[in-house]
């Protein structure tokens, strides 16, 4: 795999170049995948204004747009403009062959009303679950585009809840002047009574009439959160210059699509958003993901491996993607994948991009309730500063918690559970040339005793943290030419792990342990090349831990 690379310190870095051709994000991939195209539409364009749509943000404006949308694609399709303005809005839903235009200067403002928002069985119409229309859908359609510098703005407000812990006081004491209700713990504020109380009563509702109808939904509407873009099973899709913000929960969920292409975009909303995801790819294939910036209160840019659609091929459900050149700043992950893992992952590419102050750098998760095989992620060129906690995490055992809450979890207690069809497993991974400075942990390998992290391979990786790396149920773990530099602790920490090689590299001198390895499990640990001649305790092994277990090469 070549590439050219400009070289900075010890470390291989490659431009980011904006307006990059199409072409140059496939090139030498360390996988075969096909060629994107973008959704070609005819010259047709047609104003929303041609259609009654009033830009003063006070007109209510859902069927005039709704109309241009139709007209256009009734004419076989071509482009949808949105000119300067406030255009105040409900629901619209895309269809085939129409590309929705924002003009600079064009606000989408989508109604606070949530009267505004029906209940709907998916967008299918077949589903048991009622779900609210989202402000922006289309369901099964071809060659369709967002595209332009205007804004969609999501009216999140009224919808999201919001803790406490996220807010400053003066945020906090704003927020419950506005109005809205407080919960009795004083920890958490709702829009309104009903939105506080939803998911009891969805929960009792279901215990007493199990499958639910409409009207049983109508009664929780306002817990109920949609996303502000859902896209699902449509194919040749194009995101291309808007700013999408504020959304009531996920802002931009592709959903069993392919032949995607989502760049230059921004995700923003307020940093305690919750479930505000940014870029959601939930069982697509063949995806770029370019130039995008991302502020959030959740997950940056995340994969969402789920259940395939009846019209994709059989094959792992999140397939053939790059996500090249982008920025995260505020979010629970920079780049991730899961929680949900269980319609497979294979052939990811990760370059270029930059996480400013996230919770986790690189953030993978996964559950025994919702794993399955994720294999072939390649991430290499990652700049990171100032992530909260982990600035790369594997965990097989993710219990759906903030990541300064699952950090707190104690690695050293191991319990072995039975192999299943929803086992999590993350293998072949290949991770190079990245570069973080401040991270509460450098690395966290967390595996399973039943279904180790295997064939994770760590090169030119150069981490300053509080604390080094952690690894507990892994196997075949190599880290080559790395640099970890915590200020406590070992430089790593091996639980339960067998097959684990560092070679070459540069640590810290001055740590009281370099190397602690427990668990009766652990064994061929190799040291290569690697200089720990200056710690008070190169080696610290626990109880049941031969020492020949560790193995030290010059």
């Amino acid at each position: 795999m070549k590439k050219n690379w400009v070289i900075i310190g010890t470390f291989l870095l490659s431009g980011m170049a904006l307006g990059k051709p199409l072409k140059a994000y496939f090139s030498n991939l360390p996988f075969p995948m096909p060629e994107l195209t973008e959704p070609q539409f005819p010259e047709y364009t047609v104003s929303i204004t041609e259609y009654g749509a009033i830009g003063d943000g006070m007109t209510l404006n859902t069927q005039a747009i709704q109309n241009a949308i139709s007209a256009c694609a009734q004419r076989g399709g071509g482009k949808v403009i949105v000119p300067p303005g406030t255009w105040l809005t409900g629901p619209i839903q895309l269809q085939s062959n129409v590309n929705l235009h924002l003009e600079r200067g064009a606000l989408v403002q989508f109604s606070p009303n949530i009267q505004e928002y029906p209940l709907i069985p998916g967008l299918d119409g077949k589903s048991d679950q009622y779900i609210i229309t989202p402000p922006i859908s289309a369901y099964k359609a071809n060659h369709i585009a967002i595209t332009g510098e205007g804004i969609l703005e999501g009216a999140g407000e009224v919808w999201r809840y919001v803790k406490k812990i996220d807010m400053t006081e003066p945020q906090w004491k704003a927020l419950v002047f506005s109005g809205g209700i407080v919960t009795p713990d004083g920890e958490q504020w709702w829009p309104s009574k009903e939105a506080m109380e939803g998911k009891k009563t969805l929960e009792e509702l279901k215990k007493t009439k199990g499958k639910l109808s409409r009207e049983d939904y109508e009664k929780t509407k306002e817990y109920l959160r949609p996303n502000m873009v859902l896209l699902e099973a449509c194919h040749t899709v194009l995101l291309d210059g808007p700013t999408f913000t504020n959304s009531p929960r996920f802002h931009i969920l592709l959903s069993q699509c392919e032949n995607v292409i989502v760049r230059n975009v921004k995700v923003l909303s307020p940093e305690y958003g919750q479930n505000t995801d940014g870029i959601d790819l939930r069982s697509c294939r063949n995806v770029l993901v370019a130039n995008c910036t991302v502020n959030v209160g959740d997950d940056g840019i995340c994969l969402k491996p789920a259940h395939i659609g009846s019209h994709q091929t059989p094959g792992p459900s999140c397939q053939n993607i790059v996500i090249a050149d982008c920025y995260v700043y505020s979010a629970h992950g920079g780049f991730v994948i899961g929680s949900e893992t269980y319609g497979g992952v294979k052939n990811i590419d990760v370059q270029n991009c930059i996480f400013l102050g996230t919770d986790v750098g690189l953030r993978f998760k996964s559950n025994r309730d919702r794993g399955g095989l994720v294999e072939n992620v390649f991430i290499e060129n990652i700049q990171m500063r100032n992530i909260k906690t982990d600035a790369i995490l594997f965990d097989m055992d993710y219990q759906g918690n903030a990541p300064e809450v699952e950090m707190k979890k104690d690695l050293t207690i191991r319990k072995e559970a039975p192999l299943t069809n929803r086992t999590p497993r993350l293998r072949e991974f290949y991770i190079k040339n990245i570069i973080c400075n401040g991270a509460q942990r450098a690395i966290v390998l967390n595996g399973l005793p039943e279904m180790p992290i295997q064939n994770i391979f760590f090169e030119n990786v150069y981490i300053a943290s509080k604390q080094g790396m952690m690894l507990a149920d892994g196997k075949n773990i190599e880290l080559n030419h790395c640099r970890i530099v915590p200020q406590t602790g070992p430089v790593c920490h091996v639980i339960e792990s067998k097959n684990i090689r560092f070679q070459g590299g540069e640590y810290p001198k001055d740590l009281d342990v370099f190397l602690k390895v427990t668990g009766e499990k652990s064994e061929n640990v190799h040291l290569i090349s690697v200089d720990f001649s200056h710690a008070k305790k190169p080696i610290e092994l626990g109880e049941n831990v031969k020492p020949e277990v560790v193995k030290i090469e010059k």
